[in-house]
């Protein structure tokens, strides 16, 4: 069993959804947790007892990843708490599907790259600076940035800038044992926007159409990677980009 007994874990957008599977897998591990959220203090909450219950010291901050300055912050309460950051998730975004091109709004467009590519950048640069050495840091992108799809342009597009800063953050930090890779996961069922039963049918059925093993990803699907990336296991592996799809082609 992998054990992060000792480590530090911040996982951005956490009060929900993958990065609340992504922070409690961790804490099950032994890390100490930093959960971050934007709006949702109930639901933080709620996480930080889940985590508590398993022994493991955790922190709930609030900040919004579209504002440098809350990042940044969080990072300092992070520190101050704990003392160090071995592990950072850059998780938090937002979806947009079922949009055409033509129907895209600029104040929609600022809006997902405001929080998806400025706030997953910016997450990320403060990771290389703050990590330790032989720290593990992991974007959570999107099949969209391996499949285009209709309806997703602006979403897809949100979430291709961060994952071409992982290739380039691999290289200016791997000197240091500080692997960067990201986690490309397919549409996930029971969060985001599948979060409540019978949502977007049409998509769905899409979705499951393309995926030869019939089902979509579940939270815990995702967070066996997060695990294995957070882990010695992935120690020289650095750079990548590993799909989480059912073989799906979309």
């Amino acid at each position: 069993m992998n054990s992060l007994k000792n480590k530090v874990a911040l996982i951005t957008g956490s009060a929900r959804g993958l990065g609340k599977a992504i922070a409690e897998r961790y804490a099950a591990l032994g890390a100490d947790i930093v959960i971050n959220y934007s709006r949702d203090k109930a639901s933080a909450d709620e996480v930080v007892s889940n985590i508590t219950a398993m022994g493991a010291r955790v922190i709930a901050v609030q900040a919004d990843v579209s504002k440098v300055a809350d990042i940044q912050r969080l990072f300092e309460e992070a520190k101050k708490a704990f003392g160090e950051i071995d592990i950072v998730v850059a998780n938090a975004g937002i979806e947009m599907v079922e949009t055409p091109v033509t129907q895209f709004t600029e104040e929609q467009f600022d809006h997902l790259f405001s929080i998806n590519t400025k706030g997953a950048y910016f997450t990320m640069q403060q990771a290389a600076l703050n990590v330790t050495d032989n720290g593990r840091i992991i974007y959570i992108a999107s099949s969209t940035t391996a499949f285009p799809v209709q309806g997703m342009a602006v979403y897809g597009g949100s979430k291709t800038t961060p994952r071409y800063l992982v290739d380039v953050l691999s290289k200016e930090i791997g000197h240091r044992g500080v692997t960067v890779n990201s986690i490309i996961p397919f549409a996930v069922d029971h969060s985001g926007i599948f979060a409540e039963e019978g949502s977007y049918p049409e998509l769905r059925k899409s979705l499951l159409d393309s995926c030869p093993m019939g089902r979509l990803a579940e939270v815990e699907d995702v967070a066996n990677v997060a695990e294995f990336f957070a882990s010695d296991l992935s120690s020289f592996v650095n750079g990548q980009h590993l799909l989480v799809n059912g073989g799906a082609n979309q």
